[in-house]
């Protein structure tokens, strides 16, 4: 039987064909829904996981490349006690989701971003995000999120820059 590192979790995934994307062992046998599949060729985003610690797109990586590498899906960025990571609150305090299908990619990726770069510029935001695609074009409130979220993480109060955005 194999088995994978999510969330901090060894969890058994029993007799897979080793080509099977992680995105629907993780869907299929493990029941971590919220990684999303949108287009199966690494294209729009919706599947992004972190491998220890990078953004990948899930529906691309068969498990038999995995190994030991840690794992993180969106239900894992929050802390064991359900307190949410400052990109999950900076989502909800600026309301960034439409229809939400998305949502968790982009989550996945700008929490990846803002490990490795915790005041990026607006340019650097967009660098970091291009591979995620959202329908309802709700950019500007992510990006405003992304930015709510660094000034969080730097100890700063949140401000709602969407409105901000919205209004100049």
């Amino acid at each position: 039987m194999a088995t994978l590192n999510i969330n901090g979790q060894t969890m058994d995934i029993g007799e897979i064909d080793p080509s099977t994307p992680l995105l629907w062992v993780l869907r299929d046998e493990l029941g971590l829904v919220g990684t999303k599949y949108g287009c199966g060729i690494a294209q729009c985003g919706a599947c992004t996981v972190h491998l220890d610690g990078a953004p990948v797109r899930s529906c691309q990586v068969p498990v038999s490349s995995l190994g030991n590498q840690q794992i993180t899906t969106i239900e894992g960025l929050a802390s064991p006690d359900g307190t949410l990571s400052p990109v999950q609150q900076a989502w909800i305090e600026l309301d960034v989701p439409q229809c939400g299908y998305c949502q968790a990619g982009q989550i996945m990726s700008a929490t990846a971003l803002l490990r490795n770069n915790p005041s990026p510029t607006d340019a650097e935001i967009d660098a970091a995000m291009s591979g995620n695609i959202c329908r309802c074009a709700t950019y500007i409130r992510i990006k405003a999120a992304i930015k709510s979220a660094s000034q969080a993480m730097s100890g700063t109060a949140f401000y709602n820059a969407a409105h901000q955005s919205e209004t100049a």
